[in-house]
């Protein structure tokens, strides 16, 4: 390929040349395949690409200053293909109408979504329009490997350029003047320079974009980096294991003009919000808008399972309007931890730390990981009606473990010849792509999906939804729309609930190259009827739950309910919880907790 891209993204105009002097950057964030090939998409997603959210900020930023010469215009295209269809020919034409220059951007792109994105580069190949390609896999590929993976070599060859790393401090500007000047290069590596974020601009979307999420909601990253090792981790390979921070005034700017759009709602996007060196002041900066202007603002975040530990994190988080927490639980038993070098979380902390959120009126939600060395289908269930018994989880969801690329446990696999599945689709945590030790594949894959059906069985959500009910603080009917979401996208779409919507959509032609389109008296009847099954499915599920919500709701004693779980852990409880009985771990945990415990009553 030489040094360029293989496509100047020079178009002709309709109009005679007027757009001579016009510049598109389209940014693209890409789903990913189901099982039968066809992409993953919603009337309403889950979540907003903050990616796509810090790029846009970021072009915003680059039209302001005229980075391309003030006579260049730069126009910006977004599409979220999780709630929104992306038509390639569609594009092609606007640009074409309109004329100049173009790059297609494919942003945040994950190992799963690798296949869609090289996929949805043909055709503006095809039409001699420059494509770039950033994200995870890419950084993460060329962060662990000794060279890059033969998928990305086929990509490159097909005309494909790569970002790797973040685009801060002025590289998105050299990007668009590469473009503009037709010299787009194969590869911009940038992992050995990770920028500084305060300052930089900050996320931002369309006010369109974001009302095509599940409660209209908007994301925010205001920390990059996780201090950690776990080794199935790709976030401490391509963000750093250093935190580096938005100011407190980035912060304010990204809420006031959301607010501005009527959005309220914001997932912060730090994958461990805990270690962000700079959460006290942003925390203090949220209390302000919330206690003095009255900015009724609500927050998700991710933490680890110390954060409980940092004085006042929890009860400034809460006064902040921190609503929902995911946990990074990961396991319960120690032994898998440690092999994980996931030394930071401590079993004999679980009930003390999630008490505390739930005490500050947080949903709780924790991630939990299955097909650790030392797991087999009946510890998985064991452990699972352990932390049903005994910790008082809101939400739990659960993960195949995944050699992600960019991950260490990827590089150690890869470097040893081990099989992984070449099919970077599956690459999702929600399809086996290895061999486990002990589990023979469909024992792994069971072991996954008895898991879900353990814990969200109409017994434990009722007891669920009576623990939240029984704290003057929880919020009975949010709890219980998330916990109709997690099961009905698990149990009836065959997807995990974070890539999960509002109503299926599917289109005949969006299907994964090489697959075959489907006959439209095929494809019609067939999407209708399971439309149509499943509707009726959600319905069956939904009227005995809500009945349910009802009586807990109304009970005249609901304040007063009580089990294990919510009950104040005290000294004489843990000899006897099943937590520290089950496994050696567990039992040595334990043990180093008495001796920790008698060396400070003698200090």
């Amino acid at each position: 390929m030489g040094g360029q891209s293989g496509a100047s993204g020079r178009v002709s105009s309709q109009n005679g040349g007027a757009g001579e002097d016009l510049f598109h950057f389209v940014m693209i964030k890409p789903s990913h395949y189901d099982d039968e090939g066809y992409v993953i998409q919603w009337i309403r997603s889950a979540i907003p690409s903050n990616t796509l959210a810090a790029l846009n900020g970021l072009a915003e930023a680059a039209v302001q200053r005229k980075v391309l010469g003030p006579g260049v215009e730069i126009r910006l295209h977004t599409f979220d293909e999780t709630n929104r269809r992306v038509r390639p020919d569609r594009i092609i034409r606007m640009i074409r109408r309109s004329g100049g220059r173009a790059l297609i951007g494919l942003v945040g792109v994950q190992s799963n979504q690798f296949p869609r994105a090289v996929d949805l580069a043909r055709p503006f190949l095809a039409a001699r329009l420059p494509v770039m390609i950033g994200g995870f896999h890419v950084s993460g590929c060329l962060a662990m490997l000794p060279e890059m993976p033969p998928e990305m070599r086929a990509a490159q060859d097909m005309g494909i350029a790569f970002f790797a790393g973040e685009a801060e401090e002025g590289r998105l500007d050299q990007v668009f003047r590469d473009a503009w000047h037709g010299t787009l290069q194969p590869l911009y590596n940038y992992m050995d320079a990770l920028p500084n974020l305060e300052g930089e601009p900050p996320p931002i979307l369309p006010a369109q974009h974001l009302v095509r999420t599940s409660g209209s909601l908007s994301s925010i990253d205001l920390g990059r980096g996780c201090p950690y090792q776990c080794s199935f981790c790709t976030i401490i390979n391509v963000q750093g294991r250093k935190s580096r921070v938005r100011s407190p005034d980035d912060l304010e700017r990204i809420v006031r003009e959301n607010y501005a759009q009527g959005i309220k709602r914001f997932f912060i996007t730090d994958d461990n919000f805990a270690r962000n060196k700079a959460w006290e002041p942003l925390f203090d900066r949220l209390i302000l808008l919330r206690e003095q202007e009255k900015m009724k603002l609500g927050f998700t975040i991710q933490v680890d399972t110390l954060c409980h530990k940092i004085p006042g994190f929890v009860e400034k988080a809460a006064r902040a309007g921190v609503r929902r927490v995911f946990i990074g639980l990961e396991n319960i038993n120690p032994d898998n931890l440690i092999g994980a070098k996931k030394h930071q979380n401590k079993i004999t902390e679980y009930r003390t730390m999630i008490q505390a959120w739930r005490d500050a009126g947080a949903i709780t939600y924790a991630g939990y990981i299955i097909g650790f060395p030392g797991d087999t289908k009946e510890s998985v269930l064991r452990d699972v009606e352990i932390i049903k018994r005994e910790l008082p989880l809101d939400i739990l969801e659960f993960f195949f473990l995944t050699p992600l690329p960019g991950s260490e446990d990827h590089k150690t696999l890869f470097g040893k010849g081990v099989w992984m599945d070449p099919d970077l689709n599956k690459y999702d945590l929600n399809h086996r792509v290895a061999h486990h030790p002990r589990m023979s594949d469909t024992e792994w894959e069971d072991a996954y999906r008895s898991a879900w059906d353990a814990y969200y069985t109409p017994e434990h959500i009722r007891t669920i939804l009576r623990r939240v009910a029984a704290n003057p603080k929880g919020r009975l009917k949010t709890t219980l729309t998330t916990i109709l979401w997690f099961t009905l996208m698990v149990r009836y779409e065959g997807v995990h609930p974070l890539e999960g919507g509002a109503f299926r959509l599917k289109f005949r032609r969006d299907r994964r190259h090489g697959m075959p389109v489907e006959s439209r008296f095929v494809f019609y009847p067939r999407y209708a009827a399971e439309t149509l099954r499943k509707a009726s499915q959600y319905l069956r599920f939904y009227l005995p739950i809500r009945r349910m919500l009802k009586a807990v709701a109304s009970a005249p004693d609901r304040l007063a309910y009580r089990d294990l779980a919510i009950t104040p852990p005290d000294a004489e409880e843990f000899e006897e919880l099943d937590l520290y009985k089950a496994t050696a771990g567990g039992q040595g945990a334990l043990v180093r907790m008495r001796r920790l415990q008698k060396a400070a009553a003698g200090d």
